[in-house]
Formats: C-alpha cells, structure tokens, sequence
C-alpha cells in the first residue's frame, strides 16, 4: 500500500498542479490563461488549416497546412509574422533544392546524402533566424513522401503558405498577444521583494541586539532580488514586442510607458536591488564576525529607522508603478504619497549623517562602513526623489 502511495505521489501532485493552474486561469488575467488562450488559438489555426486543405481540397499533403498554423502561433503578433516569412522561405529554399537535385540525380539516397549537409548549412544562415531548420524539414518532405515532382513541390510549398497565413491572421485576429500586464506585475514583484527584506532587516535591527538575527537569509533573498529586476527587464522586452504589428496595440498604446518612463524604473529597481544587497552584506559581515565591532543600539536603531522609511518608499514606489498610464486621482495620490515618503527618508538620513562621526569616534572601521552605508543611501534617495 506504502508502494502504491508513493508512485501515484508524482501523478498527485502533477495533477493538483493542473487544477490549480485551471483555477487561476478562470479566476482572472494572468500567465495561465494566457497559454490557455494561446493553446486554443494554435488549436483553432490548426483545426481551420485541415478543414480547407485536407478536408475540403483533399490535398496529399494536407498535413504540412495545419502544421504550419501550430507553430506560427507565437506568443507576439510581430513574432508570428517574422517567423513566418522566414520559415516559409526556409520551406522553399529546402524543397526547391531537394527536388531539383532528385529530378537531376534520379537518385533519393545520392540526393539526401548530398542535399541534407547542404540545407542544414544554409539554415544557419542568419537572415532565416531560428527558423532555418526547416529547410531539412522541407528537404526531407520532398524526398521521403513519394515519387519527386514539380507539381508535388508546388503544391507543398502552397500548403505551407496557407498555413502560416491562418496561423498568423488567427494570433492577429483572435485576442492578439499583449504583456503589459506582465511587465508591470514583474516591476512590482522586485519592488515588493526589496521592501520586504528591508523591512525585515529593518525590523532585526531595531531593538539594537546583533544575536540571532537571520542575517543569511536576508543576504541571500537580496541577491536573489537581482535575478527579480532581471526578471522585470525581460518582461519589458515581451511587452514591447508584443506591441509591435498587433492591432490591440492602437488601444493599450495611451496607457503603455514610454521607453524612459520603463529605463528609469529599471535604473531605480536596479540600484535598489544594489543598495539592499550591501546593506545586508554589511549586516551579516557585523553580525558573524567577531573581529568587528558591533555599532552603538543607539547608531543601530537610527540606521534601521532609516531602512523602515526606504521600505516604505520604495513599497509607494512600487504602486506607481502599477498603474502607468493616463493619470488619474489614485496616481496623483499614490505620487503625493511618494513624495511625503521621500521628504521624511531625507529627513532619518540627514538625522542619521549627523548623528555618525560622534556615534564612532574612535572606530575607523565602523565610520568607513556605515560611511559606505551612508553613501549609498543617499544616492538611492536621490533616485526616489528624481521618480
């Protein structure tokens, strides 16, 4: 019985995986119903595809149409058509190459052996991307489906144009791709993540005890944080593409960001994601080394007071961020709140400057770290104050 459990162990939990994911997908807008959509959108070009071409027009190579379609439902509207132009030269370069040489050398195993080589070299070729691969493809068609002819190379290549134009016009028409959503939420995620540690790094120092804090915990989330603003950078890109050729674009374009507007949130996030991996590096270096001597409670709480204001600034940062298009009452207010944030952050550093040559005065050490700390602190309230 312990047996049975443990092998169907994989099957449950893959299958709790799937119906969570359903769930999500029907909830409300996210990643899975995403692929959902674009799952059913490369099964309906797909579907359309074979009805013409194999059902209705009964043609001997249907399946190259509906196979076509599939993959030319790319997660970007200006993806499908790039693909698309490049994968149907790719066919056509393979098959006009394979049925010339079969024609000249009456011959399918002399022409494979000589034409194969040729056309996965020409895939490489840069202008056909990542679509040179089927030039083989279409090589292989030609040479492994019957008798070589002229009419049955044209017809082939036909199937296939007829294919990439459903799975195209079916990506363009039907709900075509957008990721703004994705890229703001990826930009609220680091921002939300940086406020987190520094809450909790904030929330450790404050009664001015060093023992026992989970200073490599906090370390360790911090560096993962650079991964998040990589993270965000990416989505960026997705969202941008996805903008470009797609008619949706014409009515989300007013509410996207523009290239600035997305640089400096990259350029704030990412020196955030710098500023906190020091910070705890610099606490996790005081806390397990006993060559360094711990900071006054008194410096400590100043420094974790000013830690708790950057969290908060940088949590008010991260709701800017969510709503980035045509201005309104709730970005005005969460703007204003922004700014009040700031102006007090600027307030516990300039309290926390003056208070640090009479806090160490005979420890140089400290003075230059809590000096480095000091530095970077002020450039990242810059940087708040500037957004």
């Amino acid at each position: 019985m312990e047996l049975m459990r443990k092998a169907t162990r994989p099957v449950r939990r893959i299958a709790g995986t799937a119906v969570s994911a359903v769930r999500r997908a029907c909830a409300g807008p996210g990643r899975e119903r995403d692929l959902l959509v674009q799952a059913s959108k490369a099964a309906l070009a797909a579907w359309l595809a074979w009805a013409v071409v194999g059902w209705w027009l009964a043609a001997p190579m249907a399946f190259v149409a509906p196979w076509v379609a599939v993959v030319l439902v790319e997660s970007t509207v200006y993806r499908s058509v790039a693909h698309g132009l490049q994968q149907l030269a790719a066919i056509a370069v393979g098959t006009a190459v394979a049925t010339g040489t079969a024609l000249l050398l009456d011959s399918t195993m002399i022409t494979m052996a000589l034409v194969l080589p040729a056309v996965l070299l020409l895939g490489q070729w840069r202008r056909l991307g990542s679509q040179g691969v089927y030039a083989a493809t279409g090589a292989l068609f030609v040479l492994t489906s019957g008798p070589v002819t002229v009419a049955a190379s044209a017809a082939r290549i036909a199937e296939a144009v007829f294919g990439a134009v459903v799975g195209v016009a079916v990506n363009v028409l039907v709900r075509p791709p957008v990721y703004l959503r994705d890229a703001r939420a990826a930009l609220e995620d680091a921002a939300d993540e940086a406020r987190e540690i520094l809450d909790a790094v904030a929330d450790g120092l404050a009664d001015g005890e060093w023992d026992g804090l989970p200073v490599g915990e906090w370390h360790e989330r911090a560096l993962r944080l650079g991964r998040l603003v990589d993270q965000a950078r990416s989505a960026i890109g997705w969202s941008r593409e996805s903008m470009r050729a797609n008619p949706r674009g014409r009515r989300t374009r007013p509410h996207l960001p523009g290239d600035e507007a997305y640089s400096d949130a990259l350029g704030v996030l990412d020196y955030v994601a710098l500023h906190t991996a020091g910070v705890t590096r610099t606490v996790r270096e005081i806390a397990e080394s006993g060559r360094t001597a711990r900071p006054a409670p008194e410096l400590t709480r100043a420094y974790a007071e000013f830690l708790g204001d950057t969290a908060r600034a940088v949590r008010l940062y991260g709701r800017t961020l969510a709503a980035p298009g045509v201005p309104n009452d709730h970005d005005d207010a969460a703007a204003e709140e922004l700014h009040e944030a700031v102006t007090k952050l600027q307030r516990t550093l300039d309290d926390f400057r003056r208070g640090l040559p009479g806090a160490v005065p005979d420890d140089p050490d400290a003075l230059v770290t809590y000096g480095t700390l000091l530095a970077q602190a002020n450039r990242l309230a810059d940087l708040l104050a500037q957004d």
